[in-house]
């Protein structure tokens, strides 16, 4: 019975230490957290490999026993320890295998580069190593570990606030926890410190209104998730939560100021990336808040984007509330048309609705931004649309027919005009494919007269570097200084030179001093497509290249000399080849094929020309056709486009088509069908076969071809320059297009924050 005894206690004091090691092992499956944080994996350790038992004594692995020295020390000292070493014991007694570190992933594909790696340190996250460069803040290095710390006011992208001390981690030789998103990475080890974060979170949840089932940032949302991976199941705190008075930012964001947490990720965004003054914290301890200073709206292009990075539900869609939840959504990857960065978005839809677009990731072209125009101007995607074929009557009015009586009548007109006479013209929202299959049909009824809206009737199109952005978007973040020719700077302008051609006569001719180019390593200088529109295009493009070449800033190494476009078509058009063969072809036209274009100037059309309208919105161009053909919409096809740089990308389909629409290429396929002039294609890799021919480089999806650099021209420089004085391409910034003009959202924008400006 005395032996049983023994066992018995012997047997639970082993239970104790193996329960104790586990508990500082994996605290994490004590205290009701799912997702391990990183640190020792379960699998690869077993509870055999920190305690054996023999029937008189314990046997520790000499590893943990150098990690828990505090805990050994408590076990009574009746037992007796044997060391598990070859040397000092029996072989039967002998180690468990060594603990292995499994490999990680980093978080959210978080990557370095070390521009020297003689500044490379080593650090230890959970005793895991990673070598980072100094610098480097905890955070960062726990993320290059593999292990995601938690963070509500840190952002990549901003400066470091440390507001929130969500991000608590414990550091070796530190007498109390450290902010992770502001401490430089020393070489030691770090632990996390789950008991204080659970406290912050209970500061955090003091004031915060809990109404997660009536707020749009409901399963989205960060301040849910962290809660439920490091918060309390119960709170202590009893008194009047306060109340804070909700902010009108304009028609875009929506405000509900109580359940702010004061991160001020937005007061930085827009102070740093936005380039405004609008939001600033007011007040301090308890009474802080977020706030205007006086009463205005939000007026920056870019304000849409505070919903994004905004970690609570304080500042929501204002268009999308209340419409959906974000798992009721179908998300889909595309690009955006509405201008010629090509930034990267989701499209979110519901059945055959598109619900709302967001950012997508794409560290060389928008990163993480799109412009409110971008944002918002999906409900335009559903109103004004051209659902069926309709034909104008004798009495002016439009009647619905099919499709086979509507390009009959085209193919009869089309045969009894003469080839010189036939004009088409792509809209700034075309696809590549659209644009082949136009060019390739009219060249089989005996005309070259087709180009693409925005680029002129004469473009510059020789060598791609005439009409790209040269020094990538990406790049201009390696120069010095920019000199803007055409356009205006919405957020901020490092120097005012002139207004008018007249400056850069001057400028290129040294009549006015510019050294600042001589000193700055790297320059860059800026033409919109919409200077080259102009008159005398040609001698400010010749003024524009000696500046250039004054300032050195085309050379093997850097092409400073960018052409920023537009419109999403015109880049893809020019590779194409759309390029009339006349410069006044349109005033000869009696044939129009109008493509998508809204915005061409039809004052010296012939008053008896014939006009095909081929679309998906009732815009400006329906108002002078004879006959119109419903086209699908970027976010109802798979097109592909190209952007100011030469980067190609493609959209694919969101929703389905509205009404009897269809593919652009496809009517123009089955109108060849009907003027016997049928097109060799019947799919779409045909017809990208058919690209293949003509312009290689835009079957390369999300590459680059590098443009030949072009050669400099002779400077010439006329007695007289008109002195017109340059205007901005946009007028409204919120209605470019057909999708945006039939926006409400983009009307009440336009309504009330232009006039704000």
């Amino acid at each position: 019975m005395k032996l049983e005894a023994e066992v018995r206690t012997r047997s639970l004091s082993l239970r104790v230490i193996i329960k104790t090691l586990q508990r500082h092992l994996y605290p994490w499956r004590f205290r009701g957290n799912a997702c391990a944080p990183g640190g020792t994996d379960p699998q690869y350790l077993k509870e055999s490999d920190l305690v054996r038992a023999s029937a008189s004594n314990f046997i520790v692995n000499p590893v943990f026993a150098d990690c828990f020295p505090t805990i050994l020390r408590a076990i009574p000292s009746t037992h007796r320890w044997i060391v598990s070493t070859p040397e000092l014991q029996k072989p039967e007694a002998a180690p468990g295998p060594q603990l292995i570190h499994p490999p990680r992933n980093p978080v959210g594909g978080a990557r370095v580069e070390f521009t020297n790696p003689d500044d490379a340190i080593e650090v230890f996250v959970d005793g895991f190593p990673v070598k980072i460069p100094k610098g480097m803040t905890v955070l960062q290095a726990c993320e290059l570990a593999g292990v995601d710390i938690p963070r509500f006011c840190y952002h990549s992208r901003l400066s470091i606030a440390g507001n929130c001390r969500m991000c608590l981690v414990e550091v070796e030789k530190s007498p109390k926890p450290v902010a992770s998103c502001a401490m430089p990475a020393l070489p030691d080890g770090y632990a996390h410190w789950r008991r204080r974060r659970e406290g912050v979170m209970e500061f955090l949840l003091m004031n915060h209104p809990l109404d997660c089932p009536i707020c749009d940032q409901g399963g989205e949302c960060d301040l849910q998730d962290q809660s439920m991976a490091f918060g309390s199941d119960r709170g202590r705190f009893t008194e009047v939560k306060r109340s804070v008075v909700d902010k009108n930012l304009g028609p875009l964001v929506k405000t509900v100021m109580t359940r702010c947490i004061q991160c001020t990720r937005c007061v930085r965004f827009a102070t740093e990336i936005a380039g405004v003054q609008d939001l600033g914290m007011l007040g301090r301890g308890s009474g802080e808040e977020i706030g205007t200073y006086v009463e205005k709206l939000m007026t920056s292009e870019l304000s849409g984007n505070v919903i994004d990075i905004c970690p609570v539900g304080a500042l929501t869609s204002k268009p999308f509330a209340f419409k959906a939840r974000n798992w009721e959504l179908k998300g889909t990857e595309s690009i955006d048309v509405t201008d010629a960065v090509g930034s990267n978005i989701r499209i979110d839809s519901r059945g055959p609705e598109v619900m709302r677009i967001v950012p997508r990731l794409n560290e060389d072209i928008n990163e993480e931004w799109i412009s409110d125009k971008t944002r918002f101007c999906y409900d335009g995607l559903k109103r004004q649309r051209l659902n069926d074929p309709m034909i104008r009557g004798p009495d002016g009015h439009f009647k619905s027919v099919s499709w086979r009586d509507a390009l009959a009548v085209v193919a009869e007109v089309v045969n009894q005009v003469k080839p010189e006479e036939i004009v088409g013209v792509a809209g700034k929202l075309s696809d590549a494919e659209s644009m082949m299959a136009l060019k390739d049909l009219l060249n089989k009824l005996g005309s070259n007269n087709v180009w693409c809206e925005g680029n002129g009737p004469q473009p510059c199109a020789d060598l791609r570097s005439g009409y790209l952005l040269n020094s990538t978007i990406s790049g201009l973040e390696k120069a010095d200084v920019f000199l803007l020719v055409g356009t205006q700077p919405r957020v901020e302008a490092p120097m005012q030179l002139g207004t008018t051609p007249q400056t850069l006569l001057e400028i290129a001719q040294e009549a006015t001093h510019f050294v600042l180019l001589y000193y700055l390593q790297k320059s860059s200088h800026h033409c919109w497509r919409g200077v080259f529109e102009r008159r005398t295009r040609a001698l400010i493009l010749s003024a524009v290249e000696a500046i250039a070449k004054l300032g050195n800033v085309v050379r093997p190494d850097w092409n400073g000399l960018n052409f920023l476009l537009l419109n999403a078509a015109q880049a893809a058009a020019l590779d194409l080849g759309l390029v009339p063969e006349t410069e006044n072809s349109i005033e000869s036209a009696k044939f129009l094929y109008l493509m998508g274009a809204d915005d061409v100037s039809l004052d010296k059309l012939p008053g008896d020309a014939f006009v095909v309208y081929q679309g998906h919105h009732g815009d400006k161009g329906v108002y002078r056709a004879n006959v119109i053909l419903p086209a699908s919409a970027f976010s109802e096809k798979e097109g592909t486009y190209e952007n100011t740089e030469g980067c190609v990308q493609q959209t694919l389909p969101a929703v389905p088509t509205v009404g009897d629409a269809r593919d652009d290429w496809k009517i123009i396929r089955a109108l060849s069908e009907v003027t016997g002039t049928r097109l060799p294609y019947d799919s779409v890799g045909a017809l990208r076969t058919r690209i293949k021919t003509v312009a290689p480089n835009l079957l390369h999806i999300d590459e680059r071809e590098p443009a030949t650099v072009s050669p400099s021209l002779k400077p010439e420089f006329p007695s007289e320059m008109s002195t017109a004085a340059f205007k901005s391409a946009v007028e409204n910034f919120y209605m470019t297009d057909s999708i945006t003009r039939a926006s409400k959202i983009m009307a009440q924008c336009s309504a009330s924050l232009l006039s704000k400006k």
